[in-house]
């Protein structure tokens, strides 16, 4: 309808409705609308009337309890997720490795395949799928749910809202803060998440430094280290806590980390103005929760495992082939690892840390089952795996650590690993998602070596260090 046409529309409804009732609309818009007013304006004398909304906003975002509750709030969900992933991840080891392995092995031996191609596909590219997913569906299926929940609850905006002023400080953007709590998840989903920064330079640093943030994948190998090298150090009653506390300060670290880089880039190579918004805080509201489960579980979780499943099945082939070539008179890993060695020791760690990361880089899952097979295959370990090529976990933390020692590890050995851990490229996912966020080349090999190269800075200084005063 033109406005000509609206126009008349009006006059003839003015026309039509009677006055009283003319009069009676127009005090009600003026009465809602004192009576919003009377609710939120703050006048000389008296504040506005407190409401829900604005009475949880006093706490969540006050400078005095804003951060501690929101540290309380993200500890209590990575505690829920890595509690509640244990056994669900448990169960499904005991199935794809604990019973269909076995009888896959079986149906290729029966069938008269040679026992190569056996090896290849389902002890290299079975394997390493079946790990991925018993160790990376369960932690992702709890995680983001419950940060969905978060986001729509109207929390999230909260932490942006506080984190803005820190993040601004370093030249970034303030709802990097979201991207960096999507990459505790899982950094592929984090980079994607960094869609919400408008300003490209702000959103080319999120996705950089994304990987700083602590994904699901790498929690395992941070807990179980810190729990058989670091809780190990002091009484019993207080290794958990100790063990807990380890994992916290590198994640802690992390977010350090981001924020350093984040101001060294902002005043480099991507310098440029920060960028203003307005946030809006909307109201807080009930979760949906299908719709939650929905997003989280069919937008993300199962988009990000299939992507890290793709990327897995060819390294579970590279991880049995070089445990299997044979140079000379050893498997190419012996011939990799010997010469990566005085590498891997200078940084604290070993050759077969270096290799396993290399081979692993489609999946961060695999990293503890790959070192845990390099070790007894270079260390001659007996009674221990399934051979050479199969990956594998042991139930008990000290058979583990036995293994481990048995392959040269020390407390620094284990310090640095969970460094690195934190410190090394992103996972086959990542960069793939990285390139196909930015398009570009360039910055896809910057955010995949820069971490790469902190981390080989870190880990030496601190052997350098700790050798110094041992």
């Amino acid at each position: 309808m033109d406005p000509t046409g609206i126009l008349e529309t009006a006059r003839r409804l003015r026309r039509e409705i009677p006055g009283d009732v003319h009069e009676h609309i127009v005090e009600a818009i003026y009465s809602d609308a004192a009576r919003i007013a009377d609710r939120s304006v703050t006048r000389p004398g008296r504040g506005a009337r407190p409401t829900f909304d604005r009475s949880l906003d006093r706490i969540l975002t006050s400078r005095l309890w804003g951060f501690p509750i929101m540290l309380l709030l993200f500890a209590l969900m990575f505690w829920i997720t890595i509690i509640g992933a244990n056994a669900p991840s448990g169960w499904l080891a005991d199935f794809f490795i604990g019973w269909l392995w076995p009888i896959l092995r079986e149906v290729m031996v029966d069938l008269g395949f040679p026992a190569w191609l056996t090896g290849l596909t389902v002890d290299g590219m079975y394997l390493s799928m079946a790990w991925v997913i018993s160790v990376m569906l369960p932690p992702m299926a709890i995680f983001f749910p419950l940060f969905t929940m978060l986001e729509d609850f109207g929390y999230l905006p909260r932490v942006a809202f506080n984190m803005d002023r820190l993040f601004k400080s370093v030249g970034a953007h303030g709802k990097q803060t979201m991207s960096t709590m999507m990459g505790f998840g899982c950094n592929a989903t984090g980079v994607v998440a960094t869609r919400i920064i408008d300003s490209p330079r702000e959103r080319l640093i999120a996705i950089i430094t994304n990987n700083f943030a602590l994904c699901n994948g790498r929690w395992p190998t941070q807990i179980l280290i810190a729990s058989i090298f670091i809780g190990v150090l002091v009484p019993a009653h207080w290794a958990g806590l100790v063990s807990a506390a380890a994992v916290t300060g590198v994640a802690l670290l992390g977010l350090g980390f981001t924020l350093v880089v984040s101001w060294v880039l902002s005043r480099s190579v991507l310098k440029g103005e920060v960028s203003s918004f307005s946030l809006e805080l909307p109201p807080y509201r009930p979760p949906a929760i299908l719709q939650t489960l929905y997003t989280s579980l069919i937008d993300r979780t199962i988009f990000v495992l299939w992507r890290a499943i793709v990327f897995a099945i060819p390294a579970g082939a590279a991880i049995w082939l070089i445990a299997n070539i044979q140079v000379g008179d050893a498997s190419l890993a012996h011939w990799l690892i010997y010469r990566l060695d005085p590498v891997g020791l200078a940084l604290g760690l070993n050759g077969v840390i270096l290799i396993a990361y290399v081979v692993a880089i489609p999946a961060n899952e695999i990293v503890v089952p790959t070192i845990l097979m390099l070790t007894v295959l270079v260390a001659g370990v007996h009674g221990v795996g399934a051979g050479a090529g199969v990956m594998f976990e042991l139930d008990s933390d000290t058979a583990t650590k036995g293994v481990l020692e048995a392959g040269g590890w020390t407390l620094l050995t284990a310090i640095n690993l969970m460094l690195f851990s934190l410190l090394h490229n992103p996972c086959s996912t990542t960069i793939y998602t990285i390139y196909k966020e930015t398009g570009s080349v360039k910055w896809t090999v910057v955010s995949t070596l820069l971490p790469v190269a902190i981390g080989v800075l870190v880990t030496f200084s601190v052997a350098f260090v700790w050798r110094l005063f041992a």
